[in-house]
């Protein structure tokens, strides 16, 4: 029945050792050995999230920037991109730079910042992705920005984000990823607009797509999938959403789904 299987990244393919365990590998092999698209869907720039991928030796296009970025990952072929509209971006550089905001900038796949802090030193390593200190930062606002991220304590991120819909969020999708992430996409960046498209590409119906995430940047996919999954984990607000919870990230979660709703019924 099901076609498409759009997975997220941290927090529910990968265990809080940030690995992906043999059991998850192996269902996953196994789902594809039946002609089953599995693919991962994360806030990840694409540099980072092929490494998880080239982990699990998955060879088809992957879900990126929270949906803003639809890439193979045989050839690097760009599928479907959206960025963060230029004058919203400079914007939200302005209010970063009068609120003293650490700003994250994503162009051409390569991560940004204007200095080196600890919150930078944390998110590369969390990621496996270097950063480079930009010697003209606001430059690159000229340039295409699959994404834009501030880094701060969670509380006061939600207030940010209150503060900037009124004046962006009309050009701009706004989300949390982690509780101390607020990401800036384009209006059809998000990961609900990525599974349709790769549903379309793929041939197949949202009805035959499962989506399995944790935090509310998922909700969006989630919300459009055939079936969508909340992990054991995942944030209350999501479990509310969706179809189905499963076990947490730590339990192989996606390896339950996997085998309940695609590799049992495929046994009958």
């Amino acid at each position: 029945m099901y076609k498409l299987i759009a997975i997220d990244v941290d927090d529910t393919l990968l265990n809080d050792e940030l690995k992906v365990t043999e059991g998850t590998k192996k269902a996953m092999e196994d789902a594809i050995a039946q002609g089953v698209t599995v693919t991962l869907a994360t806030g990840r720039m694409y540099a980072s999230a092929k490494k998880i991928a080239d982990q699990i030796q998955l060879n088809v296009p992957i879900i990126t920037y929270q949906g803003s970025l639809v890439k193979t990952l045989l050839d690097g072929e760009v599928l479907y991109e959206r960025c963060v509209p230029q004058d919203a971006a400079k914007e939200l550089y302005a209010f970063a730079e009068e609120h003293g905001l650490h700003l994250q900038l994503y162009a051409d796949d390569i991560l940004y910042v204007k200095e080196a802090n600890d919150k930078a030193i944390k998110y590369s390593t969390l990621t496996n992705i270097p950063y480079v200190v930009a010697e003209d930062f606001e430059a690159l606002l000229e340039k295409p920005n699959n994404k834009m991220l501030i880094i701060d304590e969670p509380a006061y991120l939600d207030q940010l984000a209150e503060q900037l819909r009124p004046m962006i969020g009309d050009r701009v999708h706004i989300t949390k990823s982690k509780a101390h992430y607020l990401e800036f996409m384009h209006k059809e960046g998000t990961k609900g607009h990525a599974l349709r498209f790769m549903a379309e590409h793929l041939g197949c119906t949202l009805d035959q797509t499962i989506a399995i995430g944790d935090a509310w940047n998922d909700h969006e996919m989630i919300e459009a999938a055939g079936l969508g999954v909340a992990m054991g984990n995942a944030t209350p607000k999501l479990k509310e959403i969706a179809d189905y919870i499963t076990l947490t990230n730590n339990e192989e979660g996606v390896r339950h789904v996997i085998e309940k709703f695609v590799l049992q019924p495929a046994a009958k």
